[in-house]
C-alpha cells in the first residue's frame, strides 16, 4: 500500500486515475498479488476502455507494472 500511496503522492492525478489505483490496492488487499494483464480487464476497463494505457502516460504505466511485479516478488518470497 505504501508504494502505491507514494505513486499517488508523487504525481498530480485526476479522480479517475486515483480510482484506478484504488482498484489495484483493493485487488491486492483481497488477492495478495495481481497479474499486470488485469490492468487491461474489467473492472479496470470500466474506468477507461483501454485500461491502464488509457489513463496514464507510458512512464506511469511502467511504474505501476513495476510496483505490481515488486508485490508479486515479495509475495513469492
Amino acid at each position: 500500500k505504501q508504494a502505491f500511496a507514494k505513486f499517488i503522492g508523487d504525481r498530480v492525478l485526476y479522480a479517475n486515475q486515483i480510482e484506478f489505483v484504488d482498484l489495484i490496492i483493493n485487488h491486492l488487499t483481497e488477492q495478495g498479488m495481481m497479474d499486470k494483464r488485469r490492468l487491461y480487464e474489467s473492472p479496470f476497463t470500466d474506468i477507461d476502455d483501454q485500461g491502464v494505457s488509457g489513463l496514464f502516460q507510458t512512464a506511469d504505466v511502467t511504474a505501476l507494472i513495476d510496483l505490481l511485479e515488486s508485490v508479486k516478488g515479495r509475495a513469492a518470497a
